[in-house]
């Protein structure tokens, strides 16, 4: 954990002028910590290699401290806190992003310490179509407790962020701006039920004012702290786009929800899928498989599971298994005549139940 002196310094090195993430980086491993850095002459600093001096120009120590102190108050006043990227507390996938930020800010109850997390964007119009798909998809995987994160617009995020509260699961939106704000004004009426579990995340200070590039810079963070991403609708530009190359950049799976040709709104997930930047997704079944999730079931099975109370879908699941081997999750919805986001929920029921067990390629057979 930083002190407060190291806190104030470390501000002031993330407010000097086109500097950089991955900058700051080299310059704290070098010198150790942000006072050092200041310390240090400008041309000692330029000899760190990818440094140089035009990076440099623009530091200017009493200045950036004054920053810095106004800023520090702001955190002290309104009991704000901040993760740095050396601490231990800071998200570990995160720490692979090589941009990600040296310090960034949060409130809230977050708990990211071992979580299934995945980031959920798209297009501030979002359809009718698009807005039943999210809330299936986070209602099919409530079970497995993810944490939901996106990033508090219109649309999408806010679709995402309201299925999470209904389903009581983490879910955390990362901000363009500073945290004494909320954008869209809109969306205060859900500040204190996300922060009753999750919370809010920036970069950004109370100082900083709405600007085009802080919501690319912030959709790194989104796409950073994630397992994966997840697009379920956009049109053929648009910043969850923007998101899904990141993501893709930081080797992580982005997954895009197919639309019909004509849709406006899909085009951009039609595209990720024809250019083989994302995977199709149709159910969370395909988000758990990719992944390599797996649910927690009950203690070793025994003879005596096969009789728990079965609901009529899971009866009719349970006997057409009966008779196969095992089956695919298509071919099983298939022959139930029941749909394929309803089937992927039925069968993770029946493994919570103890009755199936899941099988590489979307493959189920009973115990």
């Amino acid at each position: 954990m930083l002190s407060k002196n190291e806190l104030r310094y470390t501000l002031a090195l993330q407010r000097i002028p086109n500097l950089g993430d991955i900058s700051a980086k080299k310059l704290l491993r070098k010198m150790g910590s942000a006072e050092a850095v200041f310390a240090e002459k400008k041309s000692n600093l330029a000899k760190i290699d990818g440094i140089g001096l035009l990076r440099l120009k623009d530091i200017n120590l009493n200045k950036q401290l004054e920053d810095a102190d106004n800023e520090l108050k702001f955190i002290e006043d309104n009991n704000i806190e901040f993760s740095y990227f050396k601490d231990m507390t800071y998200p570990e996938r995160l720490k692979h992003c090589l941009d990600g930020p040296i310090l960034f800010f949060h409130r809230g109850n977050i708990d990211l310490a071992g979580k299934k997390m995945i980031s959920i964007v798209g297009t501030r119009k979002i359809t009718s179509y698009g807005n039943a798909f999210c809330e299936n998809l986070i209602e099919e995987l409530a079970p497995l407790n993810p944490v939901i994160i996106s990033g508090l617009a219109y649309g999408v995020d806010i679709c995402a962020h309201k299925a999470a509260i209904a389903n009581n699961l983490q879910n955390i939106a990362c901000l363009a701006h500073g945290l004494n704000q909320v954008y869209p004004k809109d969306h205060k009426k859900y500040v204190q039920k996300i922060e009753e579990n999750g919370g809010f995340i920036t970069e950004f200070w109370s100082t900083d004012t709405f600007d085009r590039n802080n919501f690319l810079k912030r959709n790194r963070i989104i796409a950073g702290l994630s397992e994966a991403t997840i697009v379920i609708e956009s049109a053929e530009k648009g910043g969850s786009l923007v998101t899904a190359d990141i993501a893709n950049s930081y080797n992580r799976e982005v997954f895009a929800v197919p639309g019909r040709a004509t849709d406006s709104q899909s085009r951009g997930c039609n595209n990720l899928i024809k250019q083989q930047k994302a995977q199709l997704l149709t159910s969370a079944a395909d988000i758990i498989y990719m992944l390599g999730w797996e649910l927690k079931t009950a203690q070793k099975p025994k003879q005596t599971q096969l009789f728990v109370e079965l609901d009529e879908e899971e009866k009719v699941i349970f006997h057409f298994l009966k008779e196969r081997e095992k089956e695919l999750l298509d071919i099983i919805a298939l022959e139930c005549n029941l749909p394929a986001f309803k089937t992927a929920s039925v069968l993770m029921n029946m493994e919570l139940k103890g009755v199936i067990r899941p099988l590489p390629g979307k493959l189920f057979q009973l115990i």
